[in-house]
C-alpha cells in the first residue's frame, strides 16, 4: 500500500510528507554528529604529551658508597589507544666519586631477575649462575655482556632515570 505524498487536487505536501522529510534530517545530522568523533578515534591517534625522557626514581642523599640498593619507579607509556603505568626496578649504586649508576634488573644471559649478595658484594643471577661485579662486569658464569645501564641524572638530589642502554660484550 502507498501512501501519497501530496495532494492530488491542491499539488501541496501532505503533512506526512513533512514530518517524513524532518525525520530524515535529523537522523542525517545525528549520523554526521556521531561520526566526526568516531573517524577522529580511529584515524588520529593519541600523542603523550612531551614531556622529559627522564623518570623520578628516588632520593639519593641517603645512599652510601659501594652499597647498591634497588629502587622502584613508574613509567608510562602510550599502547595503541591506552595509556599503561608500568612499575619499574633499577639497581642504583653510589660510586667512591659520587658518580650514580642504575643497572637494568634483568640478566644479561637471558633476562632472569637478579639481586645484590652482600656477602660477596656481587650481583648474582640464581638462574644460571652468572656473577656481576658491583660496577656491573662479569664475574663468571655464561652472561656474554655486563649488566645494562640506565642513563642517569640527579637534580636537586634526586635520581632521575632515562632510557636503558644496552652494553656492549666484553
Amino acid at each position: 500500500m502507498s501512501y501519497p505524498t501530496t495532494d492530488i487536487q491542491s499539488g501541496r505536501a501532505t503533512r506526512r510528507a513533512f514530518h517524513l522529510a524532518v525525520v530524515y534530517v535529523f537522523g542525517a545530522v545525528i549520523s554526521l554528529l556521531l561520526a566526526i568523533p568516531t573517524l577522529l578515534y580511529l584515524l588520529i591517534p593519541p600523542r603523550l604529551r612531551a614531556g622529559s625522557k627522564y623518570i623520578e626514581a628516588g632520593d639519593v642523599s641517603q645512599l652510601t658508597a659501594g652499597a647498591p640498593v634497588e629502587m622502584s619507579f613508574q613509567e608510562n607509556r602510550l599502547d595503541g589507544w591506552k595509556l599503561i603505568t608500568e612499575k619499574k626496578t633499577a639497581w642504583v649504586v653510589k660510586e667512591p666519586n659520587n658518580q650514580i649508576v642504575a643497572f637494568g634488573p634483568q640478566c644479561t644471559h637471558l633476562g632472569c631477575a637478579y639481586h645484590f649478595e652482600n656477602s660477596q658484594n656481587q650481583f648474582v643471577c640464581p638462574c644460571h649462575n652468572s656473577v656481576f661485579s658491583i660496577d656491573g662486569k662479569v664475574v663468571s658464569g655464561p652472561a656474554p655482556r655486563p649488566l645494562d645501564r640506565y642513563e642517569t641524572r640527579v637534580q636537586n638530589n634526586q635520581l632521575e632515570i632515562g632510557q636503558l642502554k644496552t652494553s656492549e660484550p666484553a
